[in-house]
């Protein structure tokens, strides 16, 4: 071995020693968050009014699972789930806020409840954490529920959190996007000038409420037939795809996209209520369709080839795949699937069920999710099935009327909008879906139903 070369391996070696163990090459990782939006939205979802010209074309370069799910259609345990990788009934924490009926907001007992919902994320390797130890930075920006940025261990980010003075759900975080995109660009910058690898928790308070458009876009979609709602939240979405093609866009002109990962996801559903500033039954905290469906998307150019899938896929599965693209450790008790080799080959995902879960927004026991527990749900093929509970409701009563108590069985193929529950006609895939959901997340049982009146 000659000196030169002993020399010039020494010195890879301190680079990559300097890098946390990352290679140069690893991928800078880029998750983008839609916060409250509909899976039928988007151009190329086929909408016919919004315009979502940035997401359009981001699909266009992407490997698209249209049949994409969250498992809990609910901001706070969503993106928990998407730091963890754990299901909502796992990492405890099932719904926003501790449930004010039964500790004053902001007595000492309710900031105890909320302090031990915090903490709930310790018990787990967050995707920074993780790939940190690869040597990447990390950037927090928009929605965030676990406290200051560094409590989910990004390197940097914009939260304050509870308890350093800071708001319920994102406080300064909420700013990207509705008022530009600064802080990300310069730690963009500063990541590409330390030459270490990066990811981005990009989660806009955008389309959510309050529904406060750029009038240029408010104007476009303002019609005397159409309700102001409803051309607020439209108005709404488009902002929030201007924000995504900037980000990208920030990525094409520092040359760097190549060597990026985008992946697309939203943390719930939204159907606009037109009466109103508000949600529409079945949509948002629910787990049909409106409340757990979205497009999930992965950008990688030159490593996935750009399609469309028809298979299930979920956002418990973001964790493990976004964290084999780094070549970091992946925890062993993630429930979710590394999806990597199968958007690189093209090959069929080996999983015919996915599962979900529905809590009141109000946690009623912070140690006990059964509590707020309204449904557990799978989806096998074109075959859907809720299973109600009794889990107590506080704020939100309307939004949960579970006036069915039976058991519901919904075709999503014949019936996309789950009109007709047709669970009284097939009560062998009722039995069958109802095993496959108790041996995924065991609960007290009551007897399943198999046969139904008319």
């Amino acid at each position: 071995m000659s000196q030169l070369w002993r020399v010039g391996l020494a010195a890879c070696l301190l680079s990559v020693m300097a890098s946390g163990g990352a290679a140069q090459d690893s991928p800078n990782i880029v998750l983008i968050i839609s916060d409250d939006q509909a899976w039928t939205d988007y151009g190329f979802m086929g909408h016919s009014t919004i315009a979502t010209p940035n997401l359009d074309k981001l699909a266009s370069q992407s490997v698209v699972f249209s049949r994409g799910y969250v498992p809990t259609a609910l901001c706070r345990p969503s993106l928990m789930t998407l730091i963890t990788g754990q299901y909502a009934h796992r990492h405890g924490v099932t719904g926003n806020d501790p449930s004010p009926k039964y500790a004053e907001r902001d007595s000492e007992l309710y900031n105890q409840r909320r302090a031990q919902l915090i903490s709930y994320i310790d018990q787990f390797e967050t995707v920074p954490e993780l790939l940190g130890e690869r040597g990447y930075l990390s950037h927090q920006s928009g929605k965030w529920w676990e406290g200051n940025y560094t409590h989910g261990g990004f390197t940097h980010g914009m939260t304050r959190g509870f308890p350093q003075r800071g708001g319920r759900h994102g406080d300064d975080g909420l700013k990207i996007g509705r008022e530009g995109m600064e802080p990300i660009e310069q730690f963009v910058d500063m990541a590409i000038g330390q030459q270490k690898p990066f990811f981005l928790w990009y989660a806009p308070f955008l389309p959510h409420t309050p529904h406060t458009p750029p009038q240029r876009l408010l104007d476009k979609y303002k019609t005397g037939d159409r309700p102001i709602t409803i051309a607020k939240y439209y108005a709404m979405v488009e902002w929030f795809d201007e924000t995504c093609g900037e980000l990208v866009s920030m990525l094409d002109d520092k040359g760097i996209r190549n060597n990026t990962l985008v992946v697309y996801v939203t943390d719930n559903g939204w159907i606009q209520n037109p009466a109103r500033n508000g949600y529409a039954p079945r949509s948002k905290q629910t787990p049909y369709e409106g409340g757990v469906r979205t497009p999930i998307m992965f950008s990688w150019p030159g490593i996935l080839e750009p399609e469309d899938r028809g298979e299930l896929v979920s956002s418990i599965d973001l964790v493990p795949t976004m964290l084999a693209a780094a070549g970091s450790q992946i925890p062993a008790d993630l429930p979710g699937l590394n999806l990597l080799d199968n958007l690189k080959s093209g090959a069929g995902i080996e999983r015919d069920t996915i599962f979900g879960e529905s809590f009141a927004h109000d946690v009623a026991d912070i140690e006990k999710p059964e509590a707020s527990l309204l449904f557990r749900w799978c989806i096998e093929g074109d075959w859907k099935l809720l299973l109600t509970y009794d889990g107590e409701v506080n704020r939100y009563a309307s939004t949960h009327p579970r006036t069915e108590k039976r058991p519901q069985l919904f075709n999503l193929t014949a019936d996309p909008h789950e009109e007709s529950n047709v669970a009284g006609q097939h009560p062998d895939v009722v039995a069958r879906l109802a095993k496959k959901i108790a041996n995924w997340y065991p609960v007290k049982e009551r007897k399943v139903q198999t046969t139904f009146g008319n």
